[in-house]
């Protein structure tokens, strides 16, 4: 019984060898197939090239649909490739107020950009290979969520409301196929230069604008009581919210002015972030709700206008006390 038994066990064994030198010559053969497969689709056998496989860039997608093909960023990181900046990246955010020239006797008359002079600033923005993006799109960004594309990204804001930034700013972006952010005020605005209509509003949404708001007047919140303050921050983007069916997520210090107790209410209020006056570019890393941003005044050259934002990409110095 016994050399039965070890008879038994040296077949059994033998089988289980044969079994495994089987299942082994079968995995050669499917890694040998799986290879030959990569090696057609790689070599023109296929659909797709190693250079289409590794290097497709996606276009640059703004929030009204355009799609834009862009140069590749000077500051992009071997992680994002050839399709953008990383996702560290710092970005500029200009802003813009009056498109028009100066009135006589304006309070304020380096807040005026001409019609001629801004439109020569975008085309030498685009001929920079700066892409205009929203800043809710740059938050999604930001966050690993949208792309933007190939080229360097930049945040166009236009604060108060003026209707200028309708007549004259809104066909210069459309040529271009570029969006920006409207940062309204519900009230106020100065009788001689007007404000925008709920149907012109309407119409910036449409083309691919982000609405965001200063608040009702454009009032100083750091001297506001909490009554007041709840309704020039809380209110006004519950009224813009139902209003015009958008999100309302940012909002834009009127002046500059604020403290802890504006950036708390600002934060209750359900925005994601907010907007100052302090130059500097925007870096990701920083106070969602103390977003730098680079003022464009009246006079500013094209050229002028790019050695701005190149000069300034650093550390922001201390707050500007220029009224807005």
């Amino acid at each position: 019984m016994h050399s039965e038994e070890r008879l038994l066990r040296r077949r059994d064994a033998s089988r289980a060898a044969r079994r495994r030198r089987r299942t082994a010559a079968a995995l050669v053969l499917v890694a040998a197939a799986a290879a030959a497969v990569v090696l057609v689709a790689t070599s023109g056998g296929g659909t797709a090239s190693p250079s289409r496989i590794h290097s497709r860039a996606p276009s640059t997608a703004s929030a009204g649909g355009r799609s834009h093909q862009s140069p590749a960023s000077p500051g992009a990181s071997s992680a994002a490739g050839a399709t953008g900046p990383a996702r560290s990246t710092p970005v500029p955010i200009l802003m813009y107020h009056v498109i028009a020239p100066p009135p006589a006797g304006a309070p304020f008359p380096g807040l005026y950009v001409t019609p001629s002079e801004f439109a020569a600033q975008m085309h030498a923005l685009r001929d920079a290979g700066w892409r205009p993006t929203t800043l809710d799109r740059l938050a999604s960004y930001w966050r690993g969520g949208a792309t933007l594309g190939a080229g360097k990204p930049i945040v166009l804001t236009f604060d108060n409301g003026y209707q200028s930034q309708y007549t004259q700013a809104l066909p210069v972006l459309r040529g271009l196929g570029w969006v920006a952010d409207e940062n309204i005020q519900l009230s106020g605005l100065p009788p001689s230069q007007g404000g925008l209509g709920e149907g012109e509003v309407r119409e910036l949404v449409a083309d691919g604008w982000e609405l965001d708001t200063q608040g009702i007047s454009h009032a100083d919140l750091v001297a506001l009581d909490p009554e007041a303050l709840h309704y020039q921050v809380a209110v006004a983007r519950e009224t813009l919210r139902r209003r015009y069916h958008v999100p309302v997520n940012w909002f834009c210090y009127p002046s500059g002015h604020y403290n802890a107790a504006v950036i708390a209410a600002v934060r209750a209020a359900g925005y994601v972030g907010s907007t100052t006056v302090i130059p500097g570019w925007a870096h990701p890393g920083e106070d969602p709700y103390r977003l730098h941003r680079l003022r464009v005044l009246g006079g500013t050259s094209p050229t002028a206008l790019l050695e701005q934002i190149a000069s300034s990409q650093g550390e922001p110095p201390a707050p500007s006390s220029y009224g807005a």
